[in-house]
């Protein structure tokens, strides 16, 4: 059924380096629906130094979660701002209280959540190399730079991030899958959580696709 009287409100779930930040670009220019990044958001407010910025970052610095409340309230603000634009939401919810509190105010219509085997995550990311200064990414195999070790523009040294190593990454999954398998499940018996499985974006994109283009009038 395509979806033409409603706003569409559409959940992006992945586990970290799964290609979410990838999938939710593609979508957000095909579908022309509106990007709702929590994480974007938080940097936003952290950068202009606003009295949330100044709350989130406290936590931030002491190694602590920004807290159900807080998170809640300022993302619900968030998505208010978008008004009657379809709206992908991305980083949020993280617990089932926030899924809670979001779905008696904003009921989510479709969760897509990205299936990638951790092996294959971890496999990812250890062959992920930054130029600092500019913020350039490379992974071997995929994205290779010119000059192993090397920036293409610059010819200066790329380095890997610590929570970029193996374990870090081992570590953050973990974390991952403690914290959303509840949430997942928290979608799945609202009967909305559509699962794609792959190895890569381009093996999942067409599943994507495929699923959304009946949904969403364009």
């Amino acid at each position: 059924m395509t979806v033409k009287s409603k706003i569409l409100k559409t959940l992006i779930l992945g586990a970290p380096a799964s290609g979410k930040g990838t999938i939710s670009s593609r979508i957000v220019k095909k579908y022309a629906v509106e990007h709702v990044s929590s994480g974007d958001k938080l940097r936003d407010h952290i950068e202009k130094q606003t009295e949330l910025g100044k709350v989130v970052k406290k936590y931030l610095n002491e190694g602590k979660l920004v807290p159900d409340d807080v998170m809640i309230k300022f993302m619900l603000t968030e998505l208010n701002k978008v008004g009657t634009h379809p709206w992908l939401l991305d980083g949020f919810p993280r617990t089932v209280s926030q899924a809670e509190a979001l779905w008696k105010v904003q009921p989510v219509d479709i969760v897509l959540n990205l299936v990638v085997p951790f092996e294959v995550i971890i496999d990812r990311v250890k062959n992920r190399w930054v130029h600092l200064p500019s913020g350039r990414v490379y992974n071997i195999g995929f994205n290779t730079p010119k000059v192993a070790g090397k920036d293409d523009d610059t010819g200066e040294v790329l380095v890997q991030r610590p929570d970029d190593k193996p374990e870090a990454v081992q570590k953050r999954l973990e974390i991952y899958e403690s914290i959303t398998r509840p949430v997942i499940e928290f979608y799945r018996k609202k009967g909305i959580l559509k699962e794609f499985e792959g190895r890569t974006s381009d093996e999942i994109w067409p599943q994507v696709t495929e699923y959304l283009d009946p949904l969403i009038s364009k």
